[in-house]
């Protein structure tokens, strides 16, 4: 079973290169999950996730993965970068505020992350010093 410690935050996440890579790391369609939004409802309608929601929104800038100038056009999610388990949301545990575990998604990459595997046709064109071929 794997425990939170075992699972990235956000300060090691941020290293790695780039959307694709991060974006592998949050994809849950091939990781046994369990949704919980029965009883996580009155969670994401209260005052302590409004307040880190914004605080997460603000520290990452409004881009998608906190990659700097991937600026998110539309809503914003933010995203528990591991899921929730039951017991988490029963107990409200502080791991469901904690900013390290969070991070600012767009609603495409949201959707990537809970329901679709990665295309390469999917994925930004990742650009280099010298590269002068246009998409």
């Amino acid at each position: 079973m794997t425990t939170k410690t075992d699972l990235l935050t956000y300060s090691e996440l941020i290293t790695l290169p780039d959307y694709s890579e991060r974006l592998r790391y949050l994809q849950l369609w091939n990781r046994p999950h369990q949704a919980a939004h029965a009883i996580s409802n009155p969670f994401y309608k209260s005052r302590a996730w409004r307040m880190i929601r914004e605080e997460v929104i603000r520290r990452d800038a409004g881009c998608d993965l906190g990659i700097l100038g991937a600026y998110i056009d539309g809503p914003i999610f933010v995203h528990h970068m591991n899921p929730l388990e039951p017991k988490d949301i029963e107990d409200w545990s502080d791991y469901m505020i904690d900013p390290e575990y969070l991070i600012t998604v767009s609603e495409e990459t949201h959707n990537k992350i809970h329901y679709g595997k990665i295309h390469p046709e999917d994925l930004p064109i990742e650009r280099s010093e010298g590269d002068t071929k246009l998409w």
